[in-house]
Protein backbone atom coordinates (compact mmCIF):
# COMPACT_ATOMS: atom_id res chain seq x y z
CA UNK A 1 0.00 0.00 0.00
CA UNK A 2 1.38 3.36 -1.12
CA UNK A 3 2.34 5.68 1.63
CA UNK A 4 -0.35 9.01 2.09
CA UNK A 5 1.31 12.10 0.64
CA UNK A 6 1.16 15.32 2.65
CA UNK A 7 -1.97 16.66 1.62
CA UNK A 8 -3.58 13.25 2.70
CA UNK A 9 -1.89 13.21 6.18
CA UNK A 10 -3.40 17.69 6.07
CA UNK A 11 -6.88 16.47 5.51
CA UNK A 12 -6.51 13.57 7.49
CA UNK A 13 -5.84 15.72 10.76
CA UNK A 14 -7.88 18.51 10.17
CA UNK A 15 -10.56 16.37 9.67
CA UNK A 16 -10.06 14.77 13.09
CA UNK A 17 -9.65 18.35 14.38
CA UNK A 18 -12.66 19.93 12.89
CA UNK A 19 -14.60 16.70 13.59
CA UNK A 20 -13.72 16.49 17.30
CA UNK A 21 -14.69 20.54 17.75
CA UNK A 22 -18.17 20.45 15.97
CA UNK A 23 -18.80 16.88 17.73
CA UNK A 24 -18.11 18.46 20.70
CA UNK A 25 -19.72 21.40 20.83
CA UNK A 26 -22.93 20.40 19.56
CA UNK A 27 -23.38 17.19 22.31
CA UNK A 28 -22.35 18.71 25.54
CA UNK A 29 -20.42 15.92 26.61
CA UNK A 30 -18.65 16.38 29.92
CA UNK A 31 -17.43 12.60 31.00
CA UNK A 32 -15.03 10.93 29.77
CA UNK A 33 -16.81 8.01 28.39
CA UNK A 34 -19.10 10.82 26.85
CA UNK A 35 -15.49 12.78 25.07
CA UNK A 36 -13.90 9.48 23.68
CA UNK A 37 -17.13 8.49 22.15
CA UNK A 38 -16.61 11.49 19.38
CA UNK A 39 -13.26 12.07 19.59
CA UNK A 40 -13.21 7.94 18.56
CA UNK A 41 -15.12 8.47 15.41
CA UNK A 42 -13.05 11.97 14.49
CA UNK A 43 -10.20 9.82 14.85
CA UNK A 44 -11.51 6.72 12.40
CA UNK A 45 -12.98 9.92 9.89
CA UNK A 46 -9.80 11.24 9.77
CA UNK A 47 -7.89 7.90 9.26
CA UNK A 48 -10.86 7.23 6.81
CA UNK A 49 -9.85 10.83 4.82
CA UNK A 50 -6.09 9.89 4.86
CA UNK A 51 -6.01 7.22 3.14
CA UNK A 52 -8.93 7.67 0.62
CA UNK A 53 -7.13 8.63 -2.74
CA UNK A 54 -7.15 12.10 -3.66
CA UNK A 55 -8.77 12.91 -6.55
CA UNK A 56 -6.31 13.71 -9.41
CA UNK A 57 -6.51 17.36 -11.16
CA UNK A 58 -5.65 15.35 -14.78
CA UNK A 59 -9.38 14.37 -16.38
CA UNK A 60 -8.35 11.15 -16.59
CA UNK A 61 -8.23 10.93 -20.59
CA UNK A 62 -4.74 10.62 -22.40
CA UNK A 63 -4.35 11.86 -25.68
CA UNK A 64 -3.88 9.97 -28.56
CA UNK A 65 -0.91 10.87 -31.08
CA UNK A 66 -2.02 9.91 -34.52
CA UNK A 67 0.76 7.65 -36.18
CA UNK A 68 3.11 9.85 -38.74
CA UNK A 69 1.65 9.98 -42.18
CA UNK A 70 3.21 8.45 -44.80
CA UNK A 71 5.00 5.91 -42.43
CA UNK A 72 3.64 2.34 -42.53
CA UNK A 73 4.72 -0.47 -40.65
CA UNK A 74 6.47 -3.62 -41.35
CA UNK A 75 4.20 -6.45 -42.67
CA UNK A 76 4.22 -9.79 -41.95
CA UNK A 77 3.39 -12.07 -44.96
Amino acid sequence: MPRPSAAQLFLGTFTVVATTVALLAVSGAAGVLEVAVPVGFALALGTLVALLPLPSSRSGRTARVPAPAGHEYARQR
